[in-house]
């Protein structure tokens, strides 16, 4: 498991599933100033029963330097006392988690806020490419943004 840790900041791009409890003791560990942690797990969905997997590809590198500059601007916009963005890639089943982002502050309105620009960022602009693998063997093409997600992330 590789990892980043930029000012504030823990970005990792891993194979493995993470454990959103250990996640957030990490994050959390010796901390009396937190007041409140947002944490939001984003899961793969079996697409109404025709998908087995969702593929998902990155460049090494290129993406944790990518999350850990949105994670900065981020950080400099909220008063943030930590901040976690960890995304999977690889073969991952419907039911799996697929991204994991913790954002912690001594008041809920920075951590909630905070939480939702990552994410918007995440489905939006992040170096990640998707594809499906159908229940029928079938593999399909690679997954296009949606533009409700670019509608969303447009406000900020």
């Amino acid at each position: 498991m590789q990892g980043r840790s930029v000012h504030g900041a823990t970005i990792r791009i891993q194979r493995d599933p993470f454990d959103v409890p250990a996640e957030t003791a990490r994050l959390t560990a010796g901390r009396a100033d937190i007041g409140g942690i947002v944490a939001f797990t984003g899961l793969c969905r079996d697409e109404g029963g025709r998908l087995r997997a969702l593929e998902l590809e990155h460049y090494p590198g290129m993406a944790e330097d990518e999350i850990g500059r949105v994670a900065q601007t981020a950080l400099a916009r909220w008063p943030l006392l930590g901040l976690t963005a960890i995304h999977r890639f690889g073969m991952i089943a419907p039911g799996e988690d697929i991204v994991l982002v913790i954002a912690a502050s001594a008041h809920r309105r920075a951590a909630f806020e905070a939480a939702d620009f990552m994410m918007d960022y995440l489905k939006t602009r992040a170096p990640f490419w998707k594809r499906e693998h159908l229940i029928d063997g079938s593999i399909g093409a690679w997954v296009e943004a949606k533009a409700e997600d670019d509608t969303a992330a447009a406000r900020w």
